[in-house]
């Protein structure tokens, strides 16, 4: 069984107490009466066909640089690849009339899409600027968009290997330039997830973990990196020598 400290994040989003969100476990839930938590712990979304892919972009892709990439990329129904891509285990595949990889990938990324939209398991409400936070396992919810911005955000999984972390926002998300997502206390990138309600960027130099799920475009400035994947179920990913690899 795992437990869940989401409820002491929440603490420490509006500042309630300076103590430490792990030491808060008995009562901590948001669950009344579920004293360790366990009732709030999240499972992964399931991704599917579309686990294989580092890009998925419904409009097509541009890199404008040499984007190093380490896992498959596809793109929607005649669609284009344009750009250069360094290629490392995966391939360069174009939705066709179906059943073909790409078509696959974007059925499973709809369905995971919603999946994490829809996912109500002991939300917590947060707003604007993760910059600089702690946060732990849960699930967390925006009603407007997310930033990283003034200093890194960190995710700590308090020892726990499987600890899932979910972000559903309503509208962006962007992570500014030189900020990074740091994974601490055994935090793993597979298990992270971004649904954004419309775009996401990530600037140049930013570091950024997990899998982003964008309803529309994802784009990324020179040097950025990803471990995870960027999902873009309806409009493009544009690239400017990046580095993304799968998680």
């Amino acid at each position: 069984m795992r437990f869940t400290t989401a409820a002491a994040a929440l603490a420490l989003l509006l500042l309630a107490s300076s103590a430490s969100a792990w030491e808060q476990t008995c009562g901590a839930c948001p669950v009344e009466g579920a004293c360790n938590c366990t009732v709030c712990a999240l499972d992964p979304v399931y991704l599917g066909n579309a686990s294989r892919f580092v890009i998925l972009a419904g409009a097509g892709t541009t890199s404008s640089g040499p984007t190093q990439i380490t896992g498959d990329l596809g793109v929607g129904f005649d669609q284009t690849i344009l750009g250069y891509y360094n290629m490392t285990d995966g391939a360069q595949y174009v939705a066709v009339a179906g059943g073909d990889p790409a078509a696959e990938g974007f059925d499973s990324l709809t369905t995971a899409y919603n999946a994490a939209a829809g996912n109500v398991l002991c939300p917590i409400s947060i707003i604007g600027n993760l910059g600089g936070l702690t946060l732990y396992p849960g699930l967390y919810k925006s009603t407007s968009g997310l930033e990283i911005d003034g200093s890194d955000l960190t995710l700590n999984g308090a020892g726990d290997v499987s600890a899932v972390f979910i972000f559903q926002m309503a509208t962006t998300f962007k992570i500014w330039t030189g900020r990074q997502v740091v994974l601490t206390n055994g935090t793993k990138a597979e298990n992270i997830f971004w649904q954004v309600g419309s775009s996401a960027t990530l600037y140049d130099t930013s570091i950024m973990y997990g899998t982003v799920m964008a309803d529309q475009s994802i784009t990324s400035g020179t040097g950025a990196v990803l471990h995870g994947r960027v999902l873009a179920r309806i409009a493009s990913v544009t690239m400017q020598s990046a580095v993304f690899s799968l998680p």
